[in-house]
């Protein structure tokens, strides 16, 4: 009995004090949430092809990992330090296993060009129907690709360089700030916000709102669905097609 009421303080005791693995296999537990957390945020943008339990399986190595080099001296929470791990272990294992099919950035090229033609056609900016219909594709098909090209973009964008043979750091981590921005690249990733941040206004207004509760508020398609009195299909529709337009406009 004197095992099952163990205090969560008592096992970061037991692990800080004497590595005890039994201890630390129980904070893994205890901490799981974090990484299915993480899962389920970034599933939402892979395609159905990536399992879950891989991305969860590159999450629970961060969290391992966060419990091996976190510093309790340190003025922050674990639950902090951990998240950051846990999300970089994901992206950083995403993006060395080029989870995105040759195909997919294929036709993602095909969509660009179809873009760029149609542009030169129609003197505006062609919907996502106009280039489907050129493609001889359908509609959720070119949709989906623009997003999953997209957040492989942004994966690409956040890779950092490994030019330190010591620091096995991720996207998101505590870095030590050796290595600040050139004013230029400075200017250049200000630049790459504001034109973000513009695009973002030229959307509609369901769009907007779809954006901004996602990732600003962190809801759930259902959560966003029930704010805006939409079905969860819809609200997934609507963010389909506003990544498929930010695409677009950043590209």
């Amino acid at each position: 009995m004197t095992d099952v009421k163990i205090s969560t303080e008592d096992l970061w005791n037991n692990w800080i004090k004497r590595r005890d693995k039994h201890s630390a296999n129980l904070l893994v537990e205890h901490y799981l949430y974090l990484v299915d957390y993480h899962v389920q945020r970034i599933a939402v943008h892979l395609p159905k092809s990536v399992l879950k339990d891989d991305i969860r399986s590159l999450g629970i190595y961060g969290l391992y990992d966060a419990l091996q080099k976190f510093d309790p001296s340190r003025d922050l929470k674990f639950d902090t330090y951990a998240s950051f791990r846990i999300r970089g272990a994901i992206i950083d294992g995403l993006r060395k296993e080029d989870w995105l099919p040759r195909s997919t950035r294929e036709k993602a090229k095909k969509i660009e060009q179809a873009t760029q033609v149609l542009e030169q056609e129609l003197y505006r900016q062609p919907t996502v129907k106009e280039i489907a219909n050129h493609l001889s594709m359908n509609v959720n098909e070119v949709e989906t690709i623009s997003k999953d090209s997209l957040f492989a973009n942004l994966l690409s964008i956040e890779e950092k360089s490994s030019d330190s043979d010591d620091l096995k750091e991720g996207i998101g981590y505590n870095l030590p700030d050796k290595k600040q921005l050139t004013p230029e690249d400075n200017l250049l990733q200000q630049e790459k916000y504001q034109d973000l941040s513009c695009s973002i206004r030229e959307l509609n207004k369901n769009e907007q709102l779809v954006i901004s509760l996602f990732y600003q508020d962190e809801l759930t398609f259902t959560e966003i669905g029930h704010v805006l009195s939409l079905t969860t299909s819809r609200i997934s529709q609507i963010h389909k097609q506003a990544i498929f337009k930010l695409k677009q406009a950043l590209s």
